[in-house]
Parts: structure tokens; C-alpha cells; sequence
């Protein structure tokens, strides 16, 4: 068995409002793939086929993220397993908006929650901390589970930034500074006392540039 535990952090591919940058949380619309957003989980399944080496599969229950985990695991002969808790923020009042729009009704409460992790936003969704605590309990139940593999994790720019910033031990802003576009790969290693190590950040290479 391995001394690293590796987690494949995917990305969610596009779903019709990604493009125009609208906030989709786990309070919103649940959306699923676009026809874009099925060709960017097409591509990342052969991709991960090409490369292999991958145990499990593990996704958020939102439709967007079933649908790209499916893909992938039906190319790599896997199972999916859903974890609740890799569902994206609850973005409250904010769901379906840009944050343009979002700056322009709620500035006073833009300004709070990027501010502080304690802070939800308008109308009463999740703070980050709330789900930065959810997140890290999945982390670790996975590298319980799964020590010494390598393990598919498909979810949201939020849930996946927060294993990045944690594997960093970065603060708590560092979210803000982080691009993790749609159908992106980014890679965690934890060795056998939990410390992570990012590995890659945002891969996007596996995807047509036409897309």
C-alpha cells in the first residue's frame, strides 16, 4: 500500500448558467450538464481513462456533479458513491445571481461575508466556515477509507477550493485567490498523518480549447 492517499479534486463540468458566472449553490435551480458541460465530462473520462490509476469515485448529490461523476466512472468501470456533504455553499439569497449583481443589491453584505468566514450571505445561507467544517469531515473520512488509494472527488468551486486551501493551510481569504473552472482537475496528496500537499491546481489541458 502507498504512504499517500491521493484525492483527484474534479470540478463539476458547465451547466447553462456557469458561462454568464451565476452563482448556483445547493439552495438554487440544481441544474445539470449543458451540452458543453457533457463534452468537458466526456473529455476528463478519457483522460482519466488514459491515465488511470484511480480506486473510487465519490460525488456530490447535485445533479450537475452526478452527472460528470457518472461519465467518468462509467469509462473508468466504477461505481459512484454520493457524500451530501461535498454539496456546494448555500449561497442563500445570492442563488442565480453574478456577483456584479450581487454588489449592486447586497453591498454592505458583500462586503461582510468576504470579509469573514462567519458571515452568510443575505437571506441566510451557509458561512464558510459551516461548510469548510462539513468539507474537512469528508476529507477525512475518505482518507479512513481509503488509505493509500486514489480517490475521484467531484464537486464545486467552493468544496473543492476549501481542500485546496486546507491542504495549503492557507487563510481563510486565500478562497478568493484560487480559479477552479469548470471540468478542472486539481490534486491533493495526504501523507499517513493527514498532511496535504496540492500536487496540481486547475488542470485544464484534458479539454478542447472549442468547448
Amino acid at each position: 500500500m502507498s504512504d499517500l492517499t491521493t484525492l483527484v479534486l474534479l470540478r463539476h463540468g458547465e451547466t447553462l448558467l456557469t458561462p454568464e458566472r451565476r452563482i448556483s449553490g445547493s439552495g438554487g435551480t440544481n441544474p445539470g450538464l449543458s451540452p458543453a458541460g457533457r463534452r468537458q465530462a466526456a473529455e476528463t473520462a478519457d483522460a482519466l481513462a488514459r491515465r488511470g490509476g484511480i480506486d473510487a469515485v465519490v460525488t456530490s448529490p447535485l445533479r450537475r456533479c452526478q452527472e460528470t461523476a457518472q461519465a467518468v466512472a462509467a469509462r473508468l468501470g466504477l461505481s459512484v458513491r454520493a457524500e451530501a456533504d461535498l454539496r456546494e455553499a448555500d449561497f442563500g439569497a445570492w442563488e442565480g445571481l453574478t456577483f456584479a449583481e450581487v454588489g449592486a443589491r447586497y453591498p454592505d453584505d458583500l462586503k461582510a461575508w468576504l470579509d469573514s468566514p462567519e458571515i452568510p450571505p443575505s437571506g441566510g445561507g451557509e458561512t464558510m466556515q459551516q461548510v469548510t467544517r462539513r468539507v474537512a469531515a469528508v476529507r477525512d473520512g475518505l482518507l479512513a477509507r481509503h488509505a493509500g488509494a486514489t480517490v475521484l472527488v467531484v464537486s464545486h468551486v467552493a468544496p473543492v477550493r476549501t481542500l485546496l486551501r486546507l491542504a495549503l493551510q492557507a487563510p481563510p481569504h486565500s478562497l478568493f485567490r484560487m480559479e477552479v473552472a469548470a471540468a478542472s482537475l486539481s490534486t491533493v496528496t495526504y501523507d499517513r498523518d493527514g498532511t496535504g500537499t496540492v500536487r496540481a491546481l486547475n488542470d485544464t489541458g484534458h479539454l478542447n480549447a472549442s468547448v
